[in-house]
């Protein structure tokens, strides 16, 4: 990309702008390097594993039952939002196409307030929204100080030799820019792992199963499209152990019809139990899932 070209469209812009512009800009940059050399971030037997993050914010989600599913798609995913990220934030620098970038950014802090920083209370403790606004206040700004051109409107003309130039040159960009990332790439961080209750190969998705806890009581172990979950076996009422129903999907109380369920939180249901079922902490490791 022309250095005048990056030149002018700095020339463009009003001193609050330019701020605004730089900050976004070298932002973004940086979230997409820094998923970039995160070796953990495309890898399942990482604490930083992108499908292991999803499965998580789909408990609290608003946009939870969609994250579940995306879960199933977090390499392919992760891919497409650092590179994303890189060409919004050379896009944002070099000038090439910056409403198209400002809303893309804003999709990008949408998707991650409604998921990453949604249950941040106050709201002001979580940037994601703060960073929404600040796209959307660049958007306006260029919309207004810039001249409606083949260069700057939110569609790519492709009939225009420097358009497609700049995309080229804003896609390249962002594929070196990744792949100079990966060089930085440090060991995985691997979960620390537990004591093995049951392969993964061997436990899937939908599956139930009683297992002893690591202080010898009995305990359900469950498995969904968001990952896995345990529960205490021991009914909180009088201390009968219950036992799952999959017709009801509830667990039940043999002794005073107590129910609970397993895929709200272990919350009581039906009968005389004060209170929901502990929770274990159960996690996957690898081709395992393991207590703690």
């Amino acid at each position: 990309m022309a250095p005048n070209i990056i030149v002018d469209s700095w020339k463009a812009n009003n001193l609050p702008t330019k701020i605004l512009r730089a900050w976004l800009g070298v932002t973004w940059f940086y979230a997409g390097w820094q998923k970039a050399s995160d070796a953990g971030f495309l890898s399942k037997a990482s604490a930083t594993y992108l499908g292991a993050q999803l499965a998580g914010f789909a408990k609290h989600s608003p946009v939870g039952w969609i994250l579940a599913r995306l879960v199933h798609f977090a390499q392919p995913l992760g891919w497409f939002v650092l590179l994303a990220e890189l060409a919004i934030g050379i896009a944002v620098l070099t000038g090439a196409y910056i409403q198209l970038a400002a809303i893309g950014g804003a999709l990008v802090s949408l998707g991650l307030w409604l998921s990453v920083t949604w249950t941040a209370n106050p709201y002001f403790l979580g940037s994601d929204s703060a960073y929404l606004v600040m796209w959307i206040v660049l958007l306006f700004a260029i919309r207004a100080q810039q001249k409606k051109s083949s260069s700057d409107g939110l569609v790519p003309n492709l009939t225009d030799r420097r358009n497609v130039l700049q995309l080229i040159g804003v896609g390249a960009a962002s594929i070196l820019s990744a792949i100079a990332g990966g060089f930085f790439k440090k060991s995985v961080p691997v979960k620390s792992a537990g004591k093995e209750i049951v392969k993964l190969s061997d436990f899937p998705v939908g599956s139930t199963m009683q297992y002893t806890a690591s202080d010898g009581n009995p305990a359900f172990l469950f498995r969904t499209n968001v990952g896995v979950f345990a529960y205490s076996a021991v009914c909180t009422h009088q201390g009968c152990v219950v036992s799952y129903t999959s017709q009801t999907k509830t667990l039940d109380c043999p002794c005073h019809g107590g129910q609970f369920d397993p895929f709200n939180g272990g919350n009581v249901v039906a009968g005389p139990p004060p209170s929901a079922l502990p929770t274990y902490k159960v996690s996957i490791s690898g081709n395992s899932i393991v207590a703690g």
